[in-house]
């Protein structure tokens, strides 16, 4: 009968097994039928290694007081011949088999008629015994029985099978999405780490601009800030990305202090300065406070602009639109220049993604993944509209904070 036995140390799957199959709502009606169908009284799920029968379900009408997670050592079943000669046992008297007649393990259970089908995996893994018997004799050789009982074994090993791949998923996911945190972490750290020699470059360049009036030393040191100063952004937006992936989502400072339109003004005035020859035509029209996180907005007003120099027709004006509608803030930015496959304009928020007619991009895709995310924490939307003549980036924010 059942031993105390805990669960074997070395066999650390058992566990699972033994939860796929109590777990498994179809085990206890394939159990029943074959009690029905067989005429038996006693039918059971066993998974059987070189040292323990353990119950794993059962359908037991006659109070054996077999319980799932019960174990009796194998040597005492017959279902350790199954696992030994790979072979089914079917007996419908056990006092007519010439096998089994004299055999201790039938006296013991009070056992006539028995069935014992192997239960293995696709790859042909042994994993038990679908068993089944009664104190009278049964005609088990009946082959739409057997027939039946030798699907149930097969959906009982597809099943484990499925739960295997199952596992293995998961823990390829966890693998993954620890890896992804270790990389969400160095890049926070990088990008943190990075803000300062930046800095310095810059200020450095200014330094040597007041010191040197020479035109043509002015003009490059000029292009180098104007170089640093896309770096400096770049490293902005990397910051922006890990906060936002370690922290669920930006974080906003809102309120009605301070004016929307100058920190506009100022981000319009910064790109015109490093931005030689591009021209930037501005209207904002943002009469009275608005609440919102102003330096976040301009930071979007930020990448916006510079996704329109990047992408837009060169030598060919940027338009800036800044103003209220309706209850809404409307904010749009618009450039000439090859148009935008529709395709294409669903993964523009996308970070690191660069669209397929677009091999020369610059910079990791994260600007408008930045801008984005700016525009939903704001309550706010971001949209997207492409033809051959232009492209309109428009973020759109209710005025009245939810």
């Amino acid at each position: 009968m059942p031993t105390s036995d805990p669960l074997p140390a070395e066999d650390p799957l058992l566990a699972t097994d033994l939860a796929v199959i109590t777990g498994n709502p179809a085990v206890p009606t394939m159990l029943e039928t074959v009690c029905l169908a067989a005429g038996v009284r006693f039918a059971a799920i066993g998974r059987v290694t070189d040292k323990h029968w353990t119950m794993c379900s059962v359908k037991d009408q006659l109070d054996l007081g077999l319980a799932p997670g019960d174990q009796l050592v194998v040597e005492s079943t017959l279902c350790h011949q199954v696992r030994t000669c790979a072979t089914e046992i079917i007996v419908n008297d056990i006092r007519q088999h010439e096998v089994y007649r004299d055999h201790q393990i039938p006296r013991r259970y009070g056992f006539r008629s028995y069935l014992s089908m192997p239960i293995r995996r696709p790859d042909g893994t042994f994993f038990g015994t679908l068993c089944a018997f009664d104190p009278e004799p049964r005609n088990l050789d009946d082959q739409s029985i057997l027939q039946m009982v030798r699907l149930f074994a097969k959906l009982i090993g597809d099943t484990l099978h499925t739960e295997d791949q199952m596992r293995l998923m998961r823990h390829e996911l966890d693998q993954e999405r620890r890896m992804a945190q270790v990389q969400e972490e160095f890049m926070a750290i990088l990008a943190h780490d990075l803000r300062n020699p930046a800095n310095a470059i810059r200020a450095g360049l200014r330094m040597l601009a007041r010191r040197n009036a020479d035109p043509e030393t002015a003009s490059l040191i000029s292009l180098m800030d104007a170089a640093a100063q896309r770096m400096t952004d770049l490293v902005a937006n990397l910051l922006d990305h890990a906060r936002n992936r370690l922290s669920d989502g930006i974080v906003l400072d809102r309120t009605r202090d301070g004016s929307l339109a100058e920190a506009l003004q100022q981000v319009i005035a910064e790109f015109r300065t490093i931005s030689w020859g591009q021209e930037i035509r501005a209207r904002i029209d943002l009469p009275g406070p608005i609440d919102c996180d102003r330096a976040r907005l301009a930071q979007l007003l930020s990448n916006l602009i510079g996704n329109a120099i990047t992408h837009g027709a060169p030598g060919r004006p940027i338009g800036v639109v800044a103003r209220t509608s309706e209850g809404m803030l409307v904010l749009t930015v618009e450039n000439e220049g090859r148009p935008i496959p529709p395709d294409q304009i669903p993964g523009l928020s996308k970070p690191f993604k660069k669209t397929g007619d677009r091999p020369s991009q610059k910079g990791l895709g994260l600007g408008l993944y930045i801008a984005a995310e700016i525009a939903a924490a704001h309550g706010g939307r971001m949209q997207v509209a492409s033809d051959a003549d232009r492209t309109i980036f428009t973020f759109t924010m209710p005025l009245d904070a939810a």
